[in-house]
């Protein structure tokens, strides 16, 4: 007899009410506890572990979506003070490169993301875009490159050929990063020790949702599954794999 495969994710789809899309959510882990341990365990994504040096997944820079992106870094970048970011006076005057395939990232400085303070810095070991945010009362959706403030979320579009798109929104795995995600020494939604928070990530990540899929979406997407978790006798209905793998040991 086959047995229940120890990677299942389950997922929820609805139609939008004014586009040609069905959007797909990633109810596994949407209901799960994870929670970014950066700075507290948070091993890093380098080959091997280096929770000391406080980099979380910011080694390799930001890789931008598009222009737009590129440009809201530029701009928020001359908003930042001395003491938001570390390595504001040595900054060259674009703050993003192009990689040998043509895709834009964010300059590097010392070996991480230039926009990473690193331990010693006055202000501690962060994201100088996630301190401004906060010294200016904001979410840092609308100040951090779009794939950081994503993170572990992931949004995929997927077109047919009657221009119907379906958006799935997930996890961030590994394979995500192409090649080089195989070397990661540590990726968070594989670690049991990030599914620790006291909230559901459909609660704890409402901001980013919301800016992935938009306000109503996302009030669909919170009924249903405060509908489901009440008609939920014992508990998640199917709990995230990581932590599923973690019973099992």
């Amino acid at each position: 007899m086959a047995k229940s495969p120890s990677d299942a994710h389950e997922w929820v789809s609805f139609e939008d009410e004014k586009e040609e899309r069905t959007w797909r959510f990633d109810l596994t882990f949407l209901e799960s506890n994870w929670n970014c341990i950066f700075g507290n365990g948070c091993q890093g994504v380098l080959t091997g572990p280096t929770p000391e040096l406080v980099q979380g997944c910011c080694s390799y820079g930001a890789h931008l979506v598009d222009k737009a992106d590129a440009n809201n870094v530029r701009a928020k970048a001359k908003l930042l003070t001395d003491e938001e970011w570390q390595f504001k006076n040595v900054a060259p005057k674009d703050v993003i490169s192009r990689t040998k395939d043509g895709e834009m990232i964010t300059v590097l400085q010392d070996d991480a993301c230039i926009f990473l303070n690193r331990v010693g810095f006055e202000g501690g070991p962060g994201c100088a875009f996630h301190v401004a945010a906060a010294n200016h009362g904001e979410s840092y959706v609308g100040w951090k490159p779009e794939v950081c403030w994503q993170v572990p979320l992931r949004r995929e579009d997927e077109g047919d050929d009657d221009d119907h798109i379906t958006t799935s929104i997930g996890q961030w795995d590994r394979r995500h990063w192409g090649e080089g995600g195989a070397e990661f020494h540590w990726w968070c939604t594989e670690a049991p020790e990030a599914f620790t928070g006291k909230d559901r990530v459909v609660d704890s990540m409402k901001d980013e949702l919301i800016a992935m899929a938009g306000k109503k979406n996302y009030g669909k997407l919170l009924a249903y599954m405060n509908e489901r978790a009440e008609r939920t006798v014992a508990g998640v209905a199917l709990p995230h794999p990581t932590l599923r793998v973690k019973e099992s040991d």
